[in-house]
């Protein structure tokens, strides 16, 4: 019993589980049948080259996936920012068309004397162009601020030599700017000192 004990001590991983191939090549010789051990290894290259194929097959559909994935991802992208960039293009647009008439109301706001201002029409042209700002607001369009000169949201039409301004000070605006953003709708029109 001891020595049937020690014979299975020394026995190898490799002794205790054969392959498939020496399985069947044991039973066929045991057979004596060597036309079934030929078929066998023919069958099993066959099923190994069908699997290399289905194998290689199933890689290139992965990579196939990924690509399409991956130009899905771009193309879902694209167009949330081509989305964006027509509301915004759109909105500048309508802007663009409005801005004279505030304009005209703020040249009438500006023209009014003392007593015109608390007159029914003074009034009336005030809240006029209030609710007009108020609109541009709730679209996210506000005015370009003209304290110092910058040449990305500025037009300068006009150059001033004033030692007592600083460089770049904004003397006079002909036009208001407006911007929505950091897309600039109309340039501010001003005149820049030194």
């Amino acid at each position: 019993m001891s020595e049937t004990k020690e014979n299975l001590d020394t026995v190898t991983p490799e002794e205790e589980t054969p392959s498939t191939e020496t399985v069947v090549e044991d039973e066929c010789k045991s057979k004596g049948d060597k036309k079934k051990l030929k078929k066998v290894e023919a069958e099993l290259a066959e099923t190994v080259k069908k699997l290399e194929a289905a194998e290689a097959e199933l890689k290139e559909e992965k990579e196939k996936y990924l690509r399409m994935l991956a130009e899905y991802d771009n193309f879902r992208r694209r167009t949330v920012k081509e989305k964006e960039s027509i509301y915004t293009d759109a909105t500048a647009d309508a802007v663009k068309a409005l801005l004279p008439v505030i304009d005209t109301l703020e040249r009438a706001v500006a023209g009014f004397g003392e007593g015109d201002a608390e007159s029914p029409l003074g009034k009336g042209i005030t809240m006029t162009l209030k609710s007009a700002v108020d609109a541009l607001a709730k679209l996210g369009v506000e005015a370009v601020e003209t304290e110092t000169f910058n040449p990305d949201i500025h037009n300068a039409v006009m150059h001033v030599e004033d030692e007592s301004l600083p460089e770049g000070a904004i003397v006079e605006v002909y036009q208001k700017g407006y911007k929505k953003g950091d897309h600039v709708i109309r340039y501010a029109m001003v005149t820049v000192a030194n």
